[in-house]
């Protein structure tokens, strides 16, 4: 018996050509090694432009912060040269003092910083201690010293810009009737009351303030003139018309119709 051995011609595999491989690693180590240069020169760079700081210039009208107050914040952050200072955390800083609106920070080379500080500008007070600026923003909550001057407005947290627009508006509508506004409050339920500068009290309630307060000033302020002085409070939650309360703390009332109403 004959065993009969067939050959099977294999293909030989060609040798794997790693050519591309090795070209795509060297444009890769050398573009790495171009940004490291590139790093590198700018750090050399940083390092001999970055002075230490010899000079801090605070610019602003000045009524309740001082600049030496607002440089020690300033130079507290400055451990390192002019150009690696955290100018984003130092306006943070900054603006995180009582009375100060806005701070602008600006790096001067070779080794100065300027900074320019807006103060709040009071215009209304806010409950017993809190202060409004312009923009009806309550800035501060416990002031040590609110000026007796300014307008008193009340009303639950978060709706002071509200009860700022309205005291405005009606202050507008009231300064043309020749009435002063002291205070202006929105209580929890959502009632208005004001307070005049000769200490009349006016109830708006809760529908209607606006027209409330159009009628008070061209129907019920004429009829209370000759007796202004008298007069401790009117009322005008009334649908067809409105109550004064009169005398020196007394309960008598008048009600009275509104006409056309």
């Amino acid at each position: 018996m004959s065993v009969i051995h067939r050959r099977t011609n294999r293909r030989k595999r060609a040798p794997r050509d790693w050519s591309p491989v090795v070209k795509r690693v060297t444009r890769l180590i050398r573009h790495i090694g171009v940004a490291v240069v590139v790093l590198g020169l700018a750090w050399v760079f940083v390092l001999l432009l970055d002075r230490p700081l010899s000079k801090v210039t605070i610019d602003g009208s000045f009524q309740r912060v001082t600049a030496v107050q607002l440089e020690a914040i300033v130079r507290s952050h400055l451990p390192a040269g002019v150009l690696r200072a955290d100018i984003s955390a130092i306006r943070e800083s900054l603006n995180a003092v009582d009375w100060v609106d806005r701070a602008a920070v600006k790096r001067r080379w070779p080794d100065e910083l300027h900074v320019i500080i807006t103060e709040h500008v009071p215009a209304a007070r806010w409950g017993e201690n809190g202060l409004l600026n312009t923009r009806g923003e309550l800035f501060l909550r416990e002031a040590r010293h609110v000026p007796a001057e300014l307008p008193r407005l009340d009303g639950p947290l978060g709706t002071e810009w509200q009860v700022a627009q309205r005291y405005l508006w009606m202050r507008d509508r009231l300064l043309a009737a020749g009435l002063g506004l002291a205070a202006v409050q929105l209580d929890p339920r959502g009632a208005w009351r004001v307070e005049l500068s000769n200490a009349i009290e006016v109830r708006l309630g809760r529908e209607e303030s606006d027209k409330r307060i159009e009628l008070f000033v061209e129907i019920v302020a004429p009829i209370i003139a000759a007796r202004i002085g008298e007069v401790t409070y009117v009322d005008m939650r009334y649908s067809n018309g409105f109550a004064i309360g009169w005398g020196d703390g007394s309960d008598t009332r008048t009600a009275e119709v509104l006409p056309g109403v």
